[in-house]
């Protein structure tokens, strides 16, 4: 097998259970526990695998509302709209798109007011920023 599809398989066994033991994974991925150790050291290093988080159905997560927003922002605003959005603390993830929207942002609120606030008074306020359109995501069905 190839170096890639090694590494290819190590990842998709690490995205599809972060908290798995590096003995996990490697049974999965068909590799010893120090080619896995190898790997993963890799693809951080790399700065593929950027971080680890928890999952999350937004529907059993009582107080709090999770929504995906598209953010427009001038093009020629384009650095300093993105200094900004990554400097909000509601600001969970932020992506730049080639869809409907130059960037997607994934902002967690108290509740659907807490999350017009957080819209009108956080990211509408970033320079460069011209709109935002919020999805309130319902219930994760995988």
């Amino acid at each position: 097998m190839s170096s890639s599809s090694t590494a290819e398989r190590v990842l998709d066994a690490l995205e599809a259970d972060a908290q798995a033991s590096h003995a996990e994974i490697a049974e999965r991925a068909g590799v010893s526990k120090p080619t896995v150790r190898k790997y993963i050291d890799q693809l951080e290093d790399d700065g593929v695998v950027v971080g680890y988080s928890a999952e999350v159905d937004p529907k059993k997560l009582s107080g709090r509302t999770i929504a995906f927003v598209g953010v427009e922002a001038e093009s020629d605003r384009y650095v300093e709209a993105t200094r900004g959005l990554k400097s909000l603390d509601a600001i969970e993830r932020l992506y730049t798109s080639s869809g409907d929207h130059m960037f997607m942002a994934e902002v967690r609120a108290a509740d659907g007011e807490d999350l017009g606030v957080v819209i009108d008074e956080e990211v509408l306020a970033v320079e460069g920023v011209e709109a935002a359109h919020p999805s309130v995501l319902q219930e994760r069905l995988k």
